[in-house]
């Protein structure tokens, strides 16, 4: 066994043990290795057994720990009931899906049950579970921030990882294909695809700026400046361009609710991207300006949107033999649709989801499925768009993070990403979830306040 290896199983000991006297930091701690959790030194599995990881093992420790510490404080669960009733049917579409899938495996008979029930279904619902941790466990205003500050430290360092291997020629100048492959590579390397990373990056590098205000010292808020900056330039560094896309209208809605006064540097940062980041905006505008045989400048809609413009048409109509019900889980593979593409535009173009999640959740769920998955989102965009404009520092912070990593989802989610919970928006969740137990705290806060207000009244008279 290599020494990086024994001093990975060290630390996995160390944070599974220490969770048993504080499980919340231990927590902390796993979110933390969501940065490296696919890095080249990090084991897939222990001793060859599928599902005993690194992770996954300090998980479950620290789950254990979280219901022992439960029974023993006698802590109640203070969920919204609103809230938590569109959560439980949110999970419950996942289920539903999930078991269409095993009962109808036309297509997917390559694929493994044991696989199947891996991926589909315990890998989709374990991602939401840290958030509901951190939500139960942060009810004191340390641990909200210390939350804040570990979920921003996970983007820092996931970036810090994409400025270091990334060649800066993808964001200085040049688009040509082995840019693109070594994008591609790079980010894979790390643990995200380039799509991902581009999106969880637009987010966070805007979520790192509403975080200032809690900051009272100039010098840190110059160190908070400067990682806002980074993650912004890892972000730059992806190519991911429904990341650059929802990147710069998360940025215009974030300034519209609050930052009205930065709207009068949007001319200025139209002129300058171009000049200081000339590899993001070739790659932006990847597709436009082709010559065709006959010398007329022309576009071509393929290279637009990698593909995208073909294989929609065909993921409509499927969804229209099924609207409201859907075809469950894995429906482009399961209906023969990921067949079809590639028998039709070549291997190459065999596309196993509709890289959209809303044509995605429509496709699977139907409109009765992804209504209570619709409601859920709006439900937290609202709330976080309250907490940002909260004249409360900590308040803004936390939902000016959680509304930004939303927005950029929501945005990039045209080209990309899903509504189904997945390792790249672990974090995602965790904020959104962070969100709403700052919402709940400000709630019980403001019935303080009126209840005392009414009894000064009442004494009064």
């Amino acid at each position: 066994m290599s020494i990086r290896l024994t001093v990975l199983y060290l630390m996995v000991a160390g944070v599974s043990i220490y969770a048993w006297k504080d499980w919340f930091k231990s927590l902390c701690g796993l979110i933390l290795v969501m940065a490296i959790i696919h890095h080249e030194d990090m084991p897939a599995n222990m001793f060859g057994i599928q599902g005993f990881n690194v992770w996954n093992i300090m998980f479950l420790s620290i789950s254990l720990a979280w219901l022992v510490n439960r029974s023993r404080t006698g802590s109640t669960w203070d969920m919204p009931r609103h809230v938590s009733i569109l959560l439980l049917l949110y999970l419950m579409v996942i289920v539903v899906g999930f078991l269409r899938a095993v009962a109808d495996r036309s297509y997917i008979e390559w694929y493994p049950l044991k696989n199947l029930i891996s991926e589909e279904l315990i890998n989709t619902i374990k991602w939401v579970l840290p958030g509901i941790l951190l939500f139960d466990g942060c009810r004191t205003r340390k641990h909200v921030v210390i939350a804040l500050v570990c979920l921003l430290a996970m983007y820092l360092l996931l970036s810090a990882q994409v400025v270091k291997r990334m060649p800066w020629e993808s964001a200085l100048g040049g688009t040509d294909a082995g840019i693109q492959h070594e994008r591609l590579s790079v980010c894979e390397d790390i643990g995200y695809s380039s799509c991902d990373m581009s999106t969880l990056l637009a987010g966070a590098s805007w979520g790192a700026l509403a975080v200032l205000p809690l900051v009272p010292r100039r010098k840190h808020q110059l160190l908070v400046l400067g990682g806002a900056g980074v993650i912004a330039f890892g972000q730059a560094l992806t190519g991911g361009r429904a990341g650059y896309v929802a990147w710069g209208v998360t940025g215009f809605v974030l300034c519209l609710l609050k930052w009205r006064k930065y709207l009068l540097l949007i001319p200025l940062l139209v002129i300058l991207l171009p000049i200081l980041l000339p590899g993001v905006t070739e790659r932006m505008l990847y597709g436009f300006g082709k010559t065709d045989a006959s010398g007329q400048v022309t576009r071509d809609d393929y290279e637009m949107t990698s593909g995208r413009n073909l294989i929609w048409p065909h993921v409509i109509e499927k969804i229209g033999e099924s609207p409201v019900i859907g075809h469950g889980r894995m429906a482009m593979n399961r209906t023969g649709l990921t067949e079809f593409l590639g028998q039709t535009y070549g291997a190459a173009e065999a596309f196993p989801h509709p890289h959209n999640m809303y044509l995605e959740t429509l496709l699977d769920n139907g409109i009765l499925g992804s209504i209570p998955i619709w409601l859920f989102w709006g439900m937290m965009l609202v709330y976080a768009g309250m907490l940002f404009r909260s004249a409360n520092h900590l308040y803004a912070a936390v939902g000016g993070l959680a509304l930004a990593l939303m927005l950029a989802q929501l945005i990039a989610g045209v080209g990309s990403q899903h509504f189904y919970p997945r390792e790249s928006t672990l974090c995602l969740w965790a904020a959104m979830l962070l969100m709403l137990r700052v919402g709940v705290e400000e709630t019980r806060a403001q019935e303080v306040l009126q209840n005392r207000s009414a009894w000064d009244d009442s004494f009064a008279r």
